[in-house]
């Protein structure tokens, strides 16, 4: 089972950090864009050829330090097509690293679009007598806000590929509260949340005791996913907004049981963009991502 695969390689590494693959033009060296629009001009290709070359950069200097990385589709999805030729050419190159792939896609629709979603992005596309394994993601994200029908194509796409699916139930954003801390019957609602990723992964359970079936659950809200691990103590949870946005080492423990497992915790920005900050922006740039991971991964262990 994929999860059993991505706590192996937490396992192996000693690391349960995810890196964001979130490029943005201005997180890229002047020596690759100004490289890429010399060639293809101000375009959306030059844009998405320098972010796969960045990418590619990060990837080498981190991939033998983590178990995953985390691409998010809208960083690529902006830039079109020739965006989305990057996305995929990132996922193919990190697992050519042997990393495990967590596409942060976010999609929820109505049963048979959810299908089709499924279909592209953990599913199989099927021509004829051909099964095309798209987007080539182990796990993705998606929001449970349309109701079971449209996470049931996504659970029976799990059971048949060996994939993984992360869940949103309480996220890191300032304003989630708005919707996720309502209250319904008397509870909030990220607690029903909680329990419908509880009931649609009580199937999919692997050898170390976790589901396929994970929760997105903000590093921000400490007591929110104290809450959150007794509900779903069987869940591994996807953690972002470490770093960055606030969530500090301390407040993750929660998270984890007592072998060290159960969580792996995302940063994006921090690692990935941490040459602007160490202003090292030569064709070495890179190495300051891998600082950046030696470092969180020794802050992680230290409150875990």
């Amino acid at each position: 089972m994929i999860i059993d695969k991505l706590i192996d390689k937490i396992k192996e590494t000693g690391n349960p950090t995810v890196v964001g693959l979130d490029p943005r033009v201005d997180y890229i060296p002047t020596f690759i864009i100004d490289e890429k629009y010399e060639k293809y001009g101000h375009s959306l290709k030059a844009v998405a050829e320098a972010m796969y070359e960045f990418n590619k950069y990060i990837i080498d200097e981190i991939y033998d330090l983590i178990p995953a990385v985390k691409p998010q589709i809208a960083m690529y999805e902006r830039y079109g097509i020739e965006g989305m030729k990057a996305y995929l050419d990132t996922i193919e190159y990190a697992k050519e690293k042997g990393l495990i792939i967590i596409g942060d896609i976010k999609r929820s629709d109505i049963a048979s679009t959810a299908e089709a979603y499924s279909d592209g992005h953990i599913g199989r596309t099927i021509v004829k007598e051909n099964s095309f394994d798209v987007f080539k993601q182990d796990f993705i994200t998606l929001n449970p806000y349309l109701g079971s029908d449209s996470i049931i194509p996504f659970l029976e796409d799990c059971k048949k590929y060996e994939k993984g699916l992360f869940i949103l139930a309480k996220t890191s954003n300032p304003n989630s509260g708005e919707i996720q801390d309502l209250l319904v019957d008397g509870k909030p609602l990220y607690e029903k949340i909680g329990s419908l990723i509880d009931k649609w992964g009580s199937e999919l359970v692997g050898n170390n005791g976790y589901s396929e079936v994970g929760a997105v659950v903000g590093a921000t809200h400490k007591e929110q996913a104290k809450c959150l691990r007794e509900i779903m103590p069987k869940s591994f949870f996807l953690v972002p907004g470490y770093g960055a946005q606030g969530g500090k080492a301390e407040d993750l423990a929660v998270c984890f049981d007592k072998n060290g497992l159960g969580a792996i915790i995302n940063s994006s920005r921090g690692i990935i963009a941490n040459h602007i900050k160490e202003n090292m922006n030569g064709k070495d740039f890179a190495k300051a991502s891998r600082q950046a991971v030696i470092d969180m991964k020794e802050d992680l262990r230290r409150c875990i």
